[in-house]
């Protein structure tokens, strides 16, 4: 049975409308229109693990589906071929696949999952300039993508990039993008607690509440509350 018989096979209407509220699918929200057959996450996981050799052009029409946990299973294959691939020939295949389907990652899940083992790992050792060109884009998921896939260098270490990035998206618009800020900051501050200081000390005044609740999460309290005191 194909991947796409195998999805509608385990579709629950239940879960489908439970997952059209989490994440957002009315008019106007962030997620409208949004179609989810009603799978639960480990269970697309399974899948993607069973399917995970599928070839690329295959895995591209997966993802190129109007159901969310399609889209979802294969992102997560990319992931798979992605850790598995020997040279980097193939790094570099399945990442420009990626960045093909930039339209189709298109909620917070869907990069949340995928873009740091990606995007992050493959630009580990090379020019991360679009990361800087991705942060001023006009799509909203585009921009996350941006921050969130400077989690693996955060992983290794290698701050610099989430800091100078989260710069550039102080000011947006989007919840989403506050959210996606703050969580950034906050596990750069696991690694330098310091460095996370300095740049509250500069930039705090200035940043969304959520972002600012967000990255302030593991600081001691006197220094949380200082840091709200200050907050917009």
């Amino acid at each position: 049975m194909s991947l796409q018989k195998t999805l509608k096979s385990m579709a629950d209407k239940e879960i489908a409308k439970h997952s059209q509220r989490f994440f957002k699918t009315g008019k106007g929200e962030y997620g409208e229109g949004d179609i989810f057959l009603g799978i639960r996450v480990p269970d697309l996981r399974k899948l993607a693990k069973e399917y995970q050799s599928l070839p690329l052009a295959e895995v591209e029409r997966v993802v190129a589906s109007k159901y969310h946990e399609q889209r979802l299973v294969g992102l997560l294959i990319l992931v798979y071929q992605f850790e598995k691939s020997k040279t980097e020939k193939e790094r570099k295949k399945i990442y420009t696949t990626y960045l093909k389907l930039f339209p189709y990652i298109n909620n917070w899940d869907l990069v949340d999952t995928s873009c740091h083992k990606i995007i992050g790992l493959f630009l580990q050792d090379q020019d991360r300039r679009p990361l800087y060109l991705w942060a001023q884009s006009k799509n909203l998921w585009v921009r996350r993508i941006s921050i969130i896939s400077t989690m693996w260098f955060i992983r290794h270490g290698d701050l610099e990039d989430s800091f100078k990035i989260a710069e550039i998206l102080l000011g947006d618009p989007e919840d989403l993008i506050h959210k996606a800020v703050g969580w950034v900051l906050r596990e750069c501050g696991k690694k330098d607690q310091k460095r996370l200081k300095q740049f509250l000390n500069q930039h705090s005044v200035y940043m969304p509440r959520v972002m600012l609740r967000y990255s302030i999460e593991r600081l001691p309290e006197t220094l949380r509350k200082q840091y709200l005191k200050r907050g917009r």
